[in-house]
């Protein structure tokens, strides 16, 4: 259900991209982007967590660039702020006996070493909650946590931002050619009020 909402959610913003653009432009960056970062945090740090609909949205918001560092930054902050969840939480779940079901060509690492928590992350769903649990259990340095779960998962929500970049442009160019007896000026882009994305458009008298 979760999984479902948050992509409903991502949808939303693709087909309503325009406006989000403009609610952002008038909130100004400096309120942006910590805003986006601190809500991919608080999502991405929470056990069993779904950032897939938001890697996407960043993506739509705020481009492939600018989306892909969002969606970095936070990943950073999620994997510190899950550790510390992760050492007041771990001994609630069954770490041994899900360490005994996962498969063998992950149980070949020693647990709790990069190559284990590396391998773990590859699972999708449960694997990502898994390795956290055990790098909180396991007294793993929070160093070794962070790059084992940021190298799996910031190229992951890379290709999501960029996906979601592209998505909402084929959707705006649809609608923009089926746009019937309108003659409406369309908002410039979020990222053209940073000057990042396109050159900026002609002046109108």
């Amino acid at each position: 259900m979760v999984f479902l909402t948050s992509f409903a959610l991502a949808a939303f913003v693709i087909r309503q991209k325009t406006a989000v653009e403009q609610f952002l432009t008038a909130i100004g960056p400096w309120i942006a982007y910590p805003l986006a970062v601190l809500l991919f945090t608080v999502v991405a740090s929470a056990p069993f967590s779904v950032t897939d609909a938001l890697a996407i949205m960043n993506g739509v918001i705020f481009g492939p660039l600018w989306g892909s560092v969002v969606n970095a930054v936070g990943l950073v902050f999620a994997a510190m702020v899950g550790y510390a969840i992760a050492r007041r939480t771990s001994h609630l779940l069954e770490l041994d006996k899900n360490i005994e079901k996962l498969p063998a060509w992950v149980r070949r690492f020693r647990v709790g070493s990069p190559a284990f928590l590396l391998t773990l992350r590859v699972i999708p769903g449960l694997g990502g909650t898994l390795a956290t649990q055990i790098a909180a259990a396991f007294r793993v340095p929070m160093f070794v946590h962070v790059w084992t779960m940021c190298a799996i998962a910031i190229p992951i929500c890379t290709l999501l931002a960029i996906f979601g970049d592209r998505v909402s442009v084929a959707v705006h160019d649809y609608y923009e050619a089926h746009r019937i007896h309108m003659h409406v000026r369309v908002p410039e882009r979020f990222n053209d009020f940073f000057h990042h994305r396109h050159a900026p458009g002609p002046e109108h008298s």
